[in-house]
């Protein structure tokens, strides 16, 4: 086996998410921001003479076959005809499936990874149209800013958040996104709003309600948290991220949200992330990583 090079892989929170109407291909167009925080995945990569694509580690449970980090390796090979295999290992340190975006941040650094490494100088955009492929996410990782994001998440606005710090919890439990995009109650058609709308305020997550509803423990964890929040220090108030599980607030200072961390009850998991505009990803593939 050939040395691994090691590549990050950043988690994101969707500061605000609605869904603004259902699309004819059975999809939906929403509104958020995804905002980048220093939480990340380890990518491990190496290429191969042989042509394979061979996950060394991986999440327990799930087979290399619908591992997003080796389905992009093959996508990328199959599209480029590139005749390189590659070795992968994933360390994983996101919480899987709680709304952070973990499978698609994997799946976007093995992209931009194995583009360096095998040579095939892809673009950004032709990366990102091979990304929507395994998942809406993934696109805004292949960019790697913080943005406003449109469509089905993949049409993308970068923009400049100020420095914040975030307490992220998850509360242990596993949330479907496919059943919670099928809820009958989940609202379809919220206005369309503008980024400076967003910075007055006035926007949800439109899957928090269904999701305390069917896992208490999510609603357990926001109740507790706002709880213990101050507005003046956390002016997006607690919610959820993605279709959840995970909930967070936000923070001007770390020492607020390590407070608050600390007193997070035991039969949940939490850490203290700091918000990113760009991703430690590209500042890698810029110093020529």
């Amino acid at each position: 086996m050939n040395e691994l090079s090691w590549w990050p892989a950043p988690a994101k929170l969707n500061l605000f998410l609605h869904v603004v109407g259902r699309r004819p291909d059975g999809y939906h167009n929403l509104q958020t921001i995804f905002q980048l925080i220093d939480r990340c995945d380890r990518i491990g990569l190496a290429s191969r003479s042989d042509g394979r694509i061979v996950r060394i580690e991986g999440l327990a449970g799930v087979p290399p076959e619908q591992d997003l980090a080796v389905r992009a390796a093959l996508a990328l090979q199959q599209h480029t005809g590139v005749a390189q295999g590659a070795d992968i290992q994933v360390m994983k340190h996101i919480p899987v499936g709680g709304g952070l975006g973990g499978g698609s941040t994997d799946a976007a650094t093995v992209l931009l990874g194995l583009n360096r490494i095998w040579g095939t100088h892809l673009g950004l955009d032709e990366l990102a149209g091979l990304g929507l492929g395994l998942g809406a996410d993934v696109p805004v990782f292949v960019f790697g800013s913080t943005a406003w994001g449109e469509g089905r998440g993949e049409l993308l606005t970068p923009v400049e958040r100020p420095e914040r710090w975030f307490l992220v919890i998850h509360p242990g439990v596993g949330v479907s996104t496919a059943q919670m995009f099928q809820a009958p109650e989940l609202t379809r058609n919220s206005p369309l709003i503008t980024i400076r709308a967003f910075s007055e305020g006035g926007t949800a997550n439109a899957f928090e309600p269904i999701v305390c509803v069917r896992h208490d423990e999510v609603a357990q964890a926001l109740e507790w948290l706002r709880s213990q929040i101050d507005a003046r220090n956390s002016p997006i108030a607690a919610r959820l991220t993605g279709t959840g599980a995970c909930v967070f607030a936000s923070f001007e200072h770390v020492a607020d949200a390590e407070r608050i961390a600390a007193r997070v009850p035991d039969r949940w998991n939490s850490f203290v992330a700091r918000g990113l505009n760009r991703s430690p990803l590209h500042e890698m593939l810029e110093m020529g990583g």
